[in-house]
Order: structure tokens, then sequence, then C-alpha cells
């Protein structure tokens, strides 16, 4: 089977390769790309005035499988993210029960390939039952395939512990993600702890409790000369400690969520759990430092932290709902929308930090449009005006801040291993 995309922009960050011509998909493999392929026996779809990229790739989702499969499970979520133009996604461990051993991970591996319609892989715990106690199975969840190792959503509070992972899973080259938030100075707060928060008399996290967490996870890190990923960051200061600990050769990378960029805790509506996630939004001066973070290469990847949750579990007071939202299907509409065309940031970034570089993180064969790679690719129309309706959602998740806005940006084509999944909307 031949499949032609012809005259789109074509954008292959690997290689700094930006240029209209034609795509040729050949056996689940990009054969050729050139200008005017000849058609001869391949379907054929004009894509002029369109980007084509590679495959959208999301290191931090939440598919909920096992045991919260009412909130999302490996068939929504994947119908979800090639919606949203991802081919590729990483689920995190914690889940009930929490993803710790190699067993779990095999099957969850099984899971994916016999529903998912895109590329799922699998992050493992990286201490048993996610209690920062004991470590977890690394060993075997690598042998297994996990790709990388989390505790997310818990913040390990035992240096020691961290650092034996460190140490344990440096022989591996894989990743430990880290959720950086100190515990004593959150505890029971809902929100950015600032002016906003004293003024809706709610409880706040401070940024400083990020700082702290960030700058002891790779300080421990440098110490084991050990890799660390810093998880949805969202403070000024944590970006600042990251740069700076790049400069050293620290091998730390970092990710922040696009409603971290583009949203403030004014944002935050007490009537509206959506705008709850942990962690918080913060304000004006933290969204900018994010952003020159990732247009200085401080910041390498753009993640969705795609959270959905149950229709009865958000609709609570405030302080009760759970953290988090569904952004698969959001993500790259707020970038193309809240940044690109706001002149904030470019098409080259944005591409990359949501493919070849996130691809890097995790040593992923993936997030290219190489002659030869798995025809993963995504099609965008930059100029594609659309409103967010969680009706239209593939996600079980309905909960957004972004219900009712009006986009401008959309990805309108999703092929996975050569395959259509989506075409304008429709998941196949």
């Amino acid at each position: 089977m031949k499949v032609l995309l012809k005259g789109g922009r074509v954008m292959n960050p690997a290689v700094d390769f930006d240029e209209t011509a034609d795509v040729l998909i050949e056996n689940g493999k990009v054969a050729k790309i050139a200008k005017d392929i000849p058609t001869d026996d391949a379907d054929v779809y004009d894509v002029t005035g369109k980007l084509v990229t590679p495959g959208l790739i999301d290191l931090h989702v939440h598919f909920r499988e096992p045991g919260q499969e009412a909130k999302e499970d490996f068939e929504s979520g994947s119908k979800a993210a090639v919606a949203g133009g991802f081919t590729t996604v990483a689920t995190m461990p914690n889940t009930n029960p929490v993803v710790d051993s190699a067993a779990l991970v095999r099957s969850l591996k099984k899971r994916a390939e016999d529903v998912a319609r895109c590329h799922v892989e699998i992050i493992g715990a990286v201490t048993k039952g996610q209690q920062g106690k004991e470590l977890a199975e690394l060993g075997d969840m690598v042998q297994a395939g996990a790709v990388a190792f989390s505790d997310d959503g818990h913040f390990d509070p035992t240096a020691k512990v961290l650092l034996n992972a460190y140490d344990y899973l440096h022989a591996f080259d894989k990743v430990i993600i880290n959720h950086e938030e100190e515990t004593s100075l959150v505890e029971d707060g809902v929100m950015n702890e600032g002016h906003r928060s004293a003024m809706l008399g709610m409880k706040g996290r401070p940024t400083v409790a990020e700082d702290i967490a960030v700058a002891r996870d790779v300080m421990l890190a440098e110490y084991a000369g050990a890799r660390v990923h810093v998880a949805h960051m969202s403070s000024a200061r944590a970006v600042d400690i990251v740069r700076q600990a790049k400069k050293r050769g620290v091998r730390v990378t970092a990710e922040v969520t696009p409603q971290h960029l583009t949203m403030t805790d004014d944002c935050v509506n007490l009537y509206d759990s959506s705008t709850k996630i942990n962690p918080p939004l913060r304000t004006q001066a933290d969204c900018d430092a994010l952003l020159a973070g990732l247009k200085d290469g401080t910041i390498d990847a753009i993640v969705t932290d795609h959270s959905p949750h149950a229709q009865e579990e958000k609709d609570r007071e405030y302080m009760f709902a759970p953290s988090g939202f569904p952004g698969l299907e959001t993500s790259l509409g707020v970038m193309l929308t809240d940044l690109y065309h706001a002149g904030k940031l470019d098409l080259k970034t944005i591409i990359s930090k949501m493919t070849w570089e996130p691809a890097k993180v995790f040593k992923l064969d993936a997030g290219t449009l190489n002659v030869g790679s798995a025809a993963d690719i995504t099609v965008i129309d930059p100029d594609k005006e659309w409103v967010v309706d969680a009706k239209n959602f593939y996600t079980k998740g309905s909960h957004s801040p972004f219900i009712g806005r009006k986009f401008k940006g959309k990805a309108v084509m999703t092929f996975v291993d050569g395959k259509m999944m989506m075409r304008d909307g429709k998941v196949k």
C-alpha cells in the first residue's frame, strides 16, 4: 500500500529540514521525500498549505489502566491521542495496582498492542506501590520494556531511596521522571500560593516547594552521574535551576505543559474545578520564564499531563475535586493559538519540542521523518479554526478549562505505521 502526501510544508526537526515537498509512504515506512513524486498507484492526499511533521510524541499521559478504566483506558486514551495528532505516548504508573513489576509492564504492553490506536510506551514506578520506601523491580521492568521510571503524583521524600534508584538505573541508562513538590510545604494546598489564593481564601502550594525539590533531585542525579527528567515544570526558579545544571553538564531534561505556558492562577474559578491541576497554575512571571526556557533549550519537551477523571469526581467543590484534566485533544490547539499565532513562539520550536526532542529524552526510535523510518506522521492545518466541545472528545474525561475556546490550528490527519488513524477529526 502506498500513500502520497502531496505539496505540504515538510518539517523534520531531526535534520533541520523545512521545505515544501511530497512524502511517500510505503509498507508502513517513509519511502521518499522529494518534490513532484509521481503518483503511480498511490492514494494521493493534497496537503498544500498544511504542515507534514513527525508524529507528535507525549512523554506524560495517564491512561488509568489497570484499575481506573472508568476514567480512561488504552482504547479511549489512544483514540484521543490520534485525534490530537499524537502517534506515541508514554503512560504513567500511578494506577491501581501501581505498575511496579515486570509482569504488569508486559501485560500492559500486550494490552496496548491489542487495542491502542497509537504507540503506547509504559513507564514503571520507581518504588514499590509508589510509597517511596523500597525500590520496585527496576531491572526486571527494563527487560520487560519499560522506557522510563517515575513515582509521578508523589514526591519521593527519602533522598537515599532516590539516590539508590539513580545508581541502579545508571547501568541501564534509563531516566527517572520526578514529580517535584516538597510535600511538607504543600499539604492540603489546592492552587498557587499568592495574592489570588489569599483573595479566594484557598490554601496555596508555594513555588518554593517545587524549587527545593528540583534542586535536591538534580543534585542527587549530578552526584550519581545519572539521568533525571523534571516533570511538568511550573516555577521560574526551577527553570533556572535546570538551566544552570545543564551548563554544568548534569544529565537533566525537563518538560512543560501548554497550560503552564499559557494560563495563570487568575484563571482559577472556584465554581469550575477544571483548572485544578498539580502543580498548580502559577503567575505570569512563571509563564514567561517557562517560555524562555523552551526557547533557550532548558526545557526539552512539551507534554500534556493528560489526566482525565470521571464526571462525578470533578463535579465537586474545588478543594475536594481531583487534580488534572484531559489534554491530548487540545494541546496542539493551545500551542498554535496562544503561542504561535500570538507571535510568542515559532513553529520550528513547537514541532521540535513535540516530536524529535521528547523522542531523544526517552531514546525512542521515533520523532523523525527520515527515509526508512516508521511512517508515524501528523498533518497539521495551522489555520484551521475550531471550537473545543467536550461532546466531540474521544477521551472519557470532559472537564477542560478550554471548553468553548476558539482555537486556530489543528491536526487533520494522523498516520501510525503508515496507517491513517485519524482524518478530519474522525478516528478510525
